[in-house]
């Protein structure tokens, strides 16, 4: 086995579960705490990119650019929240789910009128645009910073909800939200609050991938899918499941494209083997959430009551 390779493909496994951390984290606190499946969380992570893209180029700072994709993101989370979202977390998932799709649609639209329907390119920073070493191994300094990136949010998030008052109401909110706005909590503000923390995430995340993407109308779509994939295999509501889910969902969807299609070469002709090997990979995850909801339909590291 080619060691290099197989470095190469851990990491980008990682990478991609950083950034899949990044936009399940907010979105399972969303459904686990409010009951509210929000397939207009996509459309948010486009937006952060397209906002940290404008101001990259207006200004010439990456760091400048990711403050305001985080902050233009969460105030737009909120203002949706309260203006619209908010009057449909008593009514059924169908409306909620056609709510948000046609939000999706109407931000796709939205920003193809103000930012054309041509890409938007992003520069890596001039001080990640070279590579690191690890385990001997040459590896894009960049993609490393988006697997730091993703740890230091972990970390944040695990401080914020064990070590704080609010990180404690989110986590009753997730267990029993009935009982906590029982209890005399104000749920709208958690509500609010849980909203603009995962929107905020998910600006990150666009910001954050951009420069390795073309920034396009409905580039939130595909990372969303596997957004809902990591959310069931990890257990709605669960950080920690957010954080491994998106990590097994990261491996699995990087290493599995690369070893599938290797292993298949080495049985079937060359152009099969090319031909069925993404094919099949692409199922990987998807076969994957399957079994879990057949066997386990909680999630693998379901949120902890008691």
């Amino acid at each position: 086995m080619n060691m290099s390779l197989f470095v190469a493909q851990i990491l980008n496994s990682v990478q991609l579960g950083a950034l899949l951390f990044l936009m399940s984290a907010g979105l399972t606190l969303i459904f686990g705490i409010m009951n509210f499946l929000n397939l207009a969380h996509g459309s948010i992570f486009m937006v952060g990119a397209y906002v940290g893209a404008t101001v990259a180029a207006k200004t010439g700072s990456f760091t400048v650019a990711m403050i305001a994709a985080v902050v233009a993101t969460m105030v737009l989370g909120v203002l949706v929240e309260r203006t619209l979202l908010r009057q449909l977390y008593l009514r059924d998932h169908l409306d909620q789910v056609l709510c948000t799709f046609g939000l999706l649609l109407i931000a796709n639209e939205v920003v193809r009128y103000i930012w054309g329907a041509s890409p938007v390119f992003i520069n890596v920073p001039d001080m990640l645009s070279g590579t690191v070493s690890i385990f001997g191994q040459n590896y894009p300094a960049y993609r490393f910073a988006i697997i730091l990136a993703g740890l230091v949010v972990v970390l944040g998030l695990y401080l914020l909800i064990s070590r704080t008052r609010l990180g404690m109401l989110i986590r009753a909110g997730a267990n029993n939200a009935n009982m906590v706005s029982a209890l005399g909590v104000n749920i709208k503000f958690l509500n609010t609050a849980v909203f603009a923390i995962g929107a905020g995430l998910a600006g990150l995340g666009g910001l954050l991938i951009a420069p390795l993407v073309s920034v396009q109308p409905g580039m939130g779509e595909p990372i969303l899918i596997l957004t809902l994939v990591v959310i069931v295999i990890g257990g709605i509501g669960s950080i920690r499941g957010a954080f491994y889910g998106a990590l097994i969902v990261g491996l699995i969807d990087t290493a599995g494209r690369i070893y599938l299609q290797i292993g298949l070469l080495q049985i079937f002709e060359r152009t099969v083997g090319q031909a069925v090997g993404p094919a099949i990979a692409s199922m990987l995850i998807y076969i994957l959430m399957a079994v879990v909801l057949a066997f386990k339909p909680q999630g693998l590291f379901p949120v902890k009551h008691g």
